[in-house]
């Protein structure tokens, strides 16, 4: 499984009400409230995200609260990777629960930017910063969660 686009860059402790505000969350339509994704740290996010993006964060991103509401709606904006310092452990699980490949990787974290184009390679944990020709290794997940990826999340891959 491999993703490749441009980079969307946020720091520390971004957190899953910043990812969706709670005034969304009666929401019920998925791409509807994915309009609704990063819009107070970052008004231009949903009208500059396109399908196969990449979000790079830095220490406890998703931390909050526990909704599956914050990686779910990161995954339906279009983005197909997050990179990040560290996760919140409770953001961790959801995302793949859902099906939202996620990668630690402090080193990418520093030297990736905003607008970068970069690739990741979820079998080998490789990520290429195709702009800068960077690369930087990341624990990959292990292959029963890469199965889980596959299959867009843990329900998915139960029910195949």
């Amino acid at each position: 499984m491999k993703a490749k686009g441009s980079v969307f860059k946020y720091g520390d402790n971004v957190d899953t009400d910043v990812i969706i505000p709670a005034r969304y969350l009666n929401i019920a339509d998925r791409a509807e409230l994915a309009t609704h994704c990063m819009e107070d740290i970052d008004t231009k996010f949903v009208k500059e995200v396109h399908k196969g993006d990449i979000m790079v964060g830095g220490e406890n991103f998703g931390c909050g609260s526990s909704r599956e509401h914050a990686p779910m709606v990161i995954k339906e904006s279009g983005i197909d990777c997050v990179i990040a310092r560290t996760f919140a452990r409770i953001f961790y699980r959801n995302a793949i629960n859902i099906g939202l490949p996620i990668l630690e990787c402090p080193e990418a974290c520093e030297k990736i930017d905003r607008g970068d184009e970069v690739s990741v390679d979820f079998d080998t944990g490789v990520i290429t910063n195709e702009t800068t020709g960077e690369t930087f290794q990341a624990q990959p997940f292990p292959e029963f969660i890469q199965e889980i990826m596959a299959a867009g999340g843990l329900v998915n891959s139960l029910t195949k």
